[in-house]
């Protein structure tokens, strides 16, 4: 479990103080999926990072598990948005997947894990590739096979998908929801996109505008596995998009940044 009590982050910029985040309350169950939609600059990747343990709130305590968050949590995992920059362009791709597990198993068994977490993001028989010989969304599925390759309880995503086009993106989704459903595990996913949010979560959060505050929090009590023509042709997911729009454009500060 996530939780957040009274966090808030104050930045100092040519001395004087800049308030970007809350302070925010947040509570996050075992293996929920719960998404983050806010304008830029409202303190979206802020939030993810203090809770990562990257950075440090100015007042309030984050805990997982009960843990004080004072450093880096044990297995918890960071996905950026810039894919192109979390992969090691010197390392083939079995070297950047099975890299997280260097030191914690044998040899052999980081390769066979990493080769099965290939697999499963649909990069067998590119093993032997470097980065920069993949496209977009090939790197992107190869962020995702790095971080799960470790089989974190905890998975943050900041706009992992937001630099791929928009069918690539929506395999990367349809991924991401397949491995997350044949492994439950506790998503923080930060977006721009309504859609995306309400398609992968079981809630959605919207944040106001700097110092970014929750302004609601929505249940989304749609049926799983979910599919992109199925789920969004429901007749419900219409109505939660119509109801996050309106809140969108109803929050000060939110109205230019929503992708509907």
């Amino acid at each position: 479990m996530i939780e957040l009590s009274g966090v808030s982050k104050e930045y100092a910029r040519a001395g004087v103080p800049t308030q970007a985040l809350g302070p925010v309350d947040l509570s996050v169950r075992s293996q929920q999926f719960v998404s983050i939609v806010g304008p830029s600059g409202c303190g979206k990747s802020t939030l993810l990072r203090c809770v990562a343990g990257l950075m440090s709130p100015t007042e309030g305590m984050i805990t997982i598990d009960a843990r004080p968050v004072l450093g880096v949590p044990d297995r918890t995992i960071y996905v950026f948005q810039e894919y192109s920059r979390s992969l090691f362009p010197w390392l083939r791709l079995v070297g950047n997947v099975e890299f997280p597990l260097l030191g914690t198993m044998p040899r052999q068994a980081a390769r066979m894990k990493a080769l099965r977490y290939i697999s499963l993001v649909g990069l067998g028989g590119f093993e032997t590739h470097y980065p920069w010989e993949l496209s977009g969304g090939m790197q992107q599925r190869a962020a995702i096979a790095r971080a799960l390759v470790k089989e974190p309880d905890f998975l943050l995503m900041d706009e992992p998908f937001g630099s791929v086009d928009a069918q690539t993106r929506t395999q990367l989704e349809d991924l991401l929801l397949e491995l997350w459903s044949a492994r439950p595990r506790t998503v923080l996913f930060v977006t721009h996109d309504i859609e995306e949010a309400i398609y992968l979560s079981d809630r959605v959060l919207i944040m106001s505008g700097r110092p970014g505050r929750f302004v609601d929090d929505v249940t989304i009590d749609l049926q799983r596995p979910r599919r992109h023509i199925d789920t969004k042709e429901d007749p419900r997911f219409a109505e939660y998009r119509r109801h996050l729009f309106s809140l969108i454009l109803d929050t000060p500060g939110t109205r230019t940044d929503a992708r509907c």
